[in-house]
């Protein structure tokens, strides 16, 4: 992995546009994240065409069905070779498991516990007692034991997960500046808390694709590290 620890979601609808914003950026970031958006719109030929730019790429695919379905989806993508790829921790172990044994060699699997567009209340909602945080904390045992390499948690959490989990890697979405706006996400910090709180990737958007400058908005994030 490339020791910045800052990952940009590329998550633009026009392929043209996504290398065109992966090329400015691509000396201050440490990766690319390719989500569910860009694979549907441009699939294996989008991907390689992002790879061609040389940094890792993470396939935030949040695979989440029975385990054959999960194994066969994530053989399906080895040639893509993807340093990282996501399942669903909700899918359950057995799922996670045949996910982590069908996956390519050097590639992290990686399990989502509570999306960061989720609060309590959406969790009581759906039928989840107990808070965001407690269910990440339940769903991160999950994923430890069932031999998956870390997980997917807001920065709110990663600090105790962390401790529970010493060798995890954590990768952190949801991230906004100080003086960035938090559009669609509840539970935010800024890149440096999540960092200090032990993340391993930085998952970082709009406070970089949306910027007048997207290099100088990197560089100014990375500096803050």
């Amino acid at each position: 992995m490339n020791t910045n620890p800052i990952y940009l979601a590329l998550d633009l609808p026009r392929l043209d546009a996504a290398e065109a914003l992966a090329r400015k950026v691509k000396d201050h970031v440490g990766g690319l994240k390719l989500g569910l958006e860009f694979f549907c719109a441009h699939g294996h030929h989008g991907v390689h065409e992002i790879a061609k730019i040389g940094l890792p790429l993470f396939l935030d695919l949040k695979l989440h069905d029975i385990p054959n379905t999960v194994a066969g989806a994530m053989q399906a993508i080895h040639v893509l070779e993807p340093a990282i790829v996501t399942v669903h921790a909700s899918g359950g172990r057995a799922m996670m498991e045949d996910a982590k044994a069908a996956a390519g060699e050097h590639c992290k699997v990686v399990a989502v516990t509570v999306l960061t567009s989720l609060d309590d209340g959406d969790l009581a909602a759906t039928g989840v007692g107990g808070s965001a945080h407690d269910q990440a904390m339940r769903l991160a045992d999950l994923a430890h034991s069932a031999g998956l390499d870390g997980i997917v948690c807001s920065g709110q959490e990663v600090a105790a997960v962390h401790r529970q989990w010493k060798d995890g890697f954590f990768i952190v979405p949801g991230l906004r500046p100080a003086e960035g706006r938090h559009g669609d996400q509840k539970r935010t910090v800024t890149p440096r808390q999540a960092r200090d709180g032990g993340a391993s990737v930085l998952v970082i958007g709009r406070p970089i694709s949306r910027a007048e400058d997207p290099a100088a908005a990197a560089r100014a994030i990375e500096a803050t590290l």
